[in-house]
């Protein structure tokens, strides 16, 4: 073999072990794992051609091949998201205090899943005291209202179930076997659920009432996470936080249509340090935890404008939200909001979102950090102001309150449950709750379903 097919087939070996390092997937290659792609680059490399090679060819395959959506025309919006103006809002029918008759029966309650605690603390939003706490199982990390508004569903990650809650009691029952529940969605039609099995690579597709399973959907992006729908029905557009990508989803097949890498510069950067890593061998403390912040960009949650035309996604690596066209599959900007951006949420009128800013840009952060909430006005794309946590805090998930007057949300990393006032922007109540707080829910809210999280309301 000449000099120049040497230097051509390690430039596809290289190619292919930087795309198993990017995204956990082979692509035409024999290496299975990261530690016979260590063995061979360190065997492999004779040239820097090689290298070069590899980088720019890594870097079309990830932003290349993973940016192709399969949608075609311009996207017509539900019927049921028109207003009489013929404007679309997918918010119309969640406006103040607009509960549908099942939802207006529950006993008014905010459920704060503690993961690290493996318990609910259950807060009366009229008297901002706890009313009691219970065991549910190990991890929890979502209360999920379900697509029919009868069910509140707490998703523990880690016991592999889910329990369930009736809103009308606030008091739990038998819990039901589900594998790697980290978060719970619904199809706009009411026909599926879509139990994010992060851990899994996979959204699996369940009966919403029994939660018997029908399909299971592997992707090829890892930490699956949050999910948004496109106004037209017929596309979900998740976040892969350990990848930095969003994938979507044709919800009428059920199969990945696209993948869109959030920051492609940053991944260009990235080709390089992982070889790099490699090469040196170099050993962490902690090389579980460095390897999954070893990203340029870590979305989280993610949510719509009330026209559909933007998806607005929260980055806690970045410390803003990305600007996404949910049919083109394109960003389009980028918004800087605060550090360790995390949650999203939409105003009881559509016309703001209030994004959470956690304080940290690490998995794993500490007490008193520089949480804060910022308010998004998606007309202009700006923000126009910034909620501070006095002495510190970690704002992380949660909802706003029915009537829109009170935006609730878990302190991840203080123990402890904000609740700002939306007039004012003040925080009016730390209230203590277990260890590590995660997606509480505000029960009831307006809405004729929900599409899941800790109520994503349509």
């Amino acid at each position: 073999m000449g000099e120049r097919a040497k230097n051509n087939l390690a430039a596809r070996e290289y190619a292919s072990i930087a795309v198993i390092l990017l995204t956990g997937e082979r692509v035409s290659s024999t290496y299975s794992n990261y530690s016979v792609a260590e063995t061979e680059v360190n065997s492999r490399i004779t040239s820097t051609t090689s290298i070069s090679a590899a980088m720019a060819a890594a870097v079309v395959m990830v932003s290349g091949c993973r940016n192709g959506d399969g949608s075609a025309g311009k996207p017509v919006a539900a019927a049921a998201y028109r207003t009489p103006s013929g404007a679309v809002n997918i918010y119309a029918e969640t406006g103040a205090n607009e509960l549908a008759p099942v939802a207006a029966k529950a006993l008014p309650m905010v459920y704060v899943p503690n993961s690290r605690g493996g318990t609910v603390t259950e807060i009366d939003p009229r008297t901002y005291q706890v009313v009691r706490t219970f065991p549910t199982g190990r991890v929890p990390q979502h209360v999920v209202p379900s697509y029919d508004l009868s069910t509140l569903w707490v998703a523990n990650n880690s016991s592999n179930s889910l329990t369930p809650i009736d809103p009308l009691t606030g008091q739990e029952g038998k819990s039901v076997t589900v594998d790697d529940p980290y978060n719970v969605y619904f199809t706009p039609d009411g026909k599926y659920a879509m139990v994010i099995a992060e851990a899994r690579h996979r959204i699996d597709f369940r009966d919403p009432h029994d939660m018997k399973l029908v399909q299971s959907l592997r992707v090829a992006c890892k930490g699956l996470d949050h999910v948004e729908f496109t106004a037209d029905n017929r596309y979900a557009i998740a976040t892969c936080e350990f990848s930095g990508q969003l994938v979507k989803i044709d919800l009428a097949t059920r199969q990945a249509v696209g993948y869109l890498t959030l920051d492609p510069d940053a991944w260009t950067n990235y080709v390089p340090r992982q070889i790099s890593r490699l090469l040196n061998r170099r050993r962490r403390s902690n090389a579980g935890m460095a390897a999954l912040m070893n990203v340029p960009s870590m979305p989280q949650d993610i949510r719509s404008s009330a026209d559909g035309t933007k998806f607005y996604v929260a980055d806690m690596k970045q410390d803003g939200v990305f600007v996404v066209d949910p049919q083109k599959f394109e960003r389009i900007g980028f918004i800087k909001t605060g550090v360790g951006t995390h949650g999203v949420y939409p105003s009881r009128d559509g016309k703001d979102l209030y994004v959470t800013n956690r304080g940290w840009n690490t998995i794993a952060g500490g007490r008193h950090g520089p949480g804060s909430i910022s308010v998004l006005d998606p007309a202009t794309d700006k923000v126009v102001a910034t909620w501070p946590v006095p002495g510190g805090g970690s704002p992380d998930m949660g909802g706003v309150t029915a009537d829109g007057r009170e935006l609730w949300v878990s302190g991840r990393y203080d123990d402890e449950v904000y609740v700002f006032d939306t007039s004012t922007g003040k925080l009016t109540h730390r209230i203590p709750v277990g260890r590590e707080p995660h997606g509480l829910s505000v029960w009831p809210q307006p809405g004729r379903y929900s599409l899941g999280h800790t109520g994503n309301m349509r």
